[in-house]
Parts: C-alpha cells; sequence; structure tokens
C-alpha cells in the first residue's frame, strides 16, 4: 500500500512539472493552443478608433484599410477595433478621450481641431483651395506637417492628413447661387469660429452643432440648412430633407488621422512605424474613394430629386471678396506666419 501511495505522489509531481513547462512555453503560442503577443510579454494591444461619418462613407473604409494593414504588418500583436456613426461620440469628445488615453485613434476635420491647435484653422479660410491637386501639394508641404506636429503639444499625435474634402451647401428654403440667397438662411456649421464668422458675412445665421444631432435638426426644421462634401452629403441621407444643393465649395476640410500620444509613446519604434505608414497608405485609399465617390454622389443628389445651382465665377468672387475682412481679423489668432506660409505654399502649388 505504501508502495502505491509513493508512485501515486510521484505521478502528480511529474504531471505538474509539465504544467509548469507549458505556462512557460515562448513560441508565441500556448500549449492550449491560444494565441499569445508575438512580442513575448503576452500583450495584444488594442486601438479603439472612432469616426462620426456611416460604414458607407470613404473615411470608414479608410479606417477598414488601416486595421487591415496594422493587424498584419504586427502579427496581431495589435487589434484595431473600428466605431461609425458616433457611436464612440463626436469629434470633439473622441479627441478629448484621446488626451485622457481612454481612446487611441479618431479622424476629425481641422474645424473641430483648431479647438485644441489654434493654427489649424488656417484650413477653414474660405476658398483657400482652388483645387484638390493644389491642396495635395500643400498639405504634403512644410507648414501642414509643422501643424501635425504641434499637436504632441496637446497629447496627440497626427499622423496624416486624410480627406474630408470640398463642402457644400444645401438647405430646404430655395436655391443659393448668389451672395444675397444666404441671407437669413439658418445653416449648421461645425464648432469653429471662422466658419461662424464667414457665414455671418455671407448673410447667413450659423448655428453650430454636433453632426449626430444634424439629420434630426433639420427634419424638424430646427436650422435650414448645412454644408459638407457630397459624399456625406448623400449618405447621411440629407436629401430626405434637403431640397437644395450648391456648389458653393466655400471650404475644402481635411481629416486629420489622431493617435492619442499616451498610447502612441507606449508602442515600440517598429510599432510606431507601422501605424505611421498604415495611417498614410490607407489615407491615399480613403481619399481615392473619396473623390470617386464625391463625384457620384453628386449626380444621386440629383436623381434623389434635390436641385443643383452651379456658382458662377463671378458670383464666387463676390463670396471671396465679401470674407476677406474676416480673414485679416482671424489672422493673428490663427498666426501670421501660418496664413501667409499657407498662402504662398498655394501660389507656388499653382505655378508648377
Amino acid at each position: 500500500m505504501k508502495k502505491f501511495f509513493l508512485f501515486l505522489v510521484v505521478s502528480l509531481f511529474a504531471l505538474l512539472l509539465v504544467a509548469c513547462g507549458g505556462e512557460e512555453d515562448n513560441t508565441g503560442e500556448s500549449q492550449n493552443g491560444e494565441n499569445v503577443s508575438a512580442s513575448g510579454d503576452g500583450e495584444v494591444k488594442t486601438i479603439r478608433a472612432g469616426i462620426g461619418l456611416n460604414q458607407d462613407h470613404p473615411q470608414y473604409k479608410g479606417l477598414l484599410k488601416f486595421k487591415e494593414i496594422v493587424e498584419e504588418e504586427t502579427d496581431g500583436d495589435i487589434v484595431v477595433e473600428t466605431y461609425h456613426s458616433g457611436q464612440l461620440g463626436d469629434d470633439r469628445s473622441m479627441t478629448e478621450a484621446l488626451q485622457l488615453g481612454s481612446q487611441e485613434v479618431t479622424v476629425p476635420s481641422t474645424a473641430p481641431l483648431a479647438n485644441f491647435v489654434p493654427e489649424f484653422s488656417v484650413f477653414d479660410i474660405p476658398f483657400l483651395f482652388p483645387s484638390e491637386e493644389v491642396a495635395d501639394e500643400v498639405l504634403a508641404g512644410e507648414v501642414a506637417q509643422d501643424l501635425l506636429k504641434k499637436l504632441e503639444e496637446k497629447d496627440l499625435v497626427g499622423l496624416a492628413y486624410w480627406e474630408n474634402g470640398f463642402r457644400d451647401l444645401t438647405n430646404s428654403e430655395r436655391p443659393v447661387e448668389t451672395i444675397e440667397d444666404f441671407e437669413g438662411l439658418d445653416i449648421r456649421t461645425m464648432e469653429n469660429d471662422l466658419h461662424l464668422e464667414a457665414f455671418k458675412t455671407l448673410g447667413a445665421n450659423p448655428t453650430p452643432m454636433a453632426f449626430t444631432e444634424l439629420f434630426t435638426a433639420l427634419q424638424q426644421g430646427t436650422v435650414d440648412g448645412q454644408e459638407n462634401p457630397y459624399a456625406t452629403i448623400y449618405l447621411e441621407n440629407f436629401y430626405e430633407v434637403q431640397d437644395y444643393v450648391s456648389d458653393t465649395h466655400h471650404v475644402y476640410s481635411p481629416f486629420v488621422f489622431l493617435m492619442s500620444k499616451q498610447f502612441y509613446d507606449g508602442l515600440t519604434e517598429e510599432q510606431q512605424q507601422i501605424v505611421r505608414d498604415a495611417a498614410i497608405e490607407a489615407g491615399e485609399h480613403q481619399i481615392k474613394l473619396n473623390r470617386e465617390a464625391n463625384a457620384e454622389y453628386l449626380q444621386s443628389l440629383i436623381d434623389e430629386g434635390m436641385q443643383y445651382s452651379e456658382i458662377s465665377d463671378e458670383e464666387r468672387q463676390k463670396m471671396v471678396d465679401a470674407v476677406q475682412p474676416v480673414i485679416e481679423d482671424f489672422k493673428d489668432d490663427i498666426g501670421p506666419d501660418v496664413v501667409d506660409g499657407i498662402y504662398e505654399a498655394v501660389e507656388q502649388a499653382q505655378s508648377e
């Protein structure tokens, strides 16, 4: 009997040793077949990436491309969870969440971002960019890239510029073809002082509100209209509550791919390079999709029954002239060097 108990104790001890050896395995996969991080520390980092637009918008498709690249290049050490339609909040609240480290990625327009770094208001100067090609060159240049670096002072990391596109006006009251047609229209704008003052100067009554509240506000008549690129107008079904669309092209609006500095600083140098490269590559993909979509969605808006108005060169120049005093008023707030630098970059891009 004693021999039996001795045999039992030895057997149990041997099984314990085997089990302990399995827990110390460093091959990247545990003995029961569950994946662990290839980094060796067993940690899989998670990026929660949220945007305000819906799942059909090119911005979200760009986010999916970012997810694909990052997860493949890190062999699953970084997992990207994507959220659309304001599931994590609006642009401002998600940017604040990045600062706090409670969210990792968002891709806001530059207008709300100017609440954190005032110099980003330079992109809200009305009629700044004459074409997408000029915008591309300027955004790749020194002035725009220096603005991304300023975000680190606010616990944010700007990895790349993506594209929202030229913003155009819709409303439910009348066609807008001249500067006089703005008079008295209640227009939802983003929370940006330069936008607000520019629309006041054009004769409208601007009303800032969260994007997630906009459809209901249009439906209930709280505001008469709004301004966004064609893709956003169509994919958010604004044609259901708006009758008129005009190619005002009053602002070219970039997106900025943002990452929480707290999260970014916790990555290895290799991982940091991967997310940087992924943000740029996914941005190129998003911009291509966005331009294709905007051309298609204008026709879709017309097919849905919206009345489309083109702004003549003469009338557009009147609008440009009208907002010049506003630009001068905001020049000191934005930073004279930044404003002058961006205009020089635009002029140089046009001459090439």
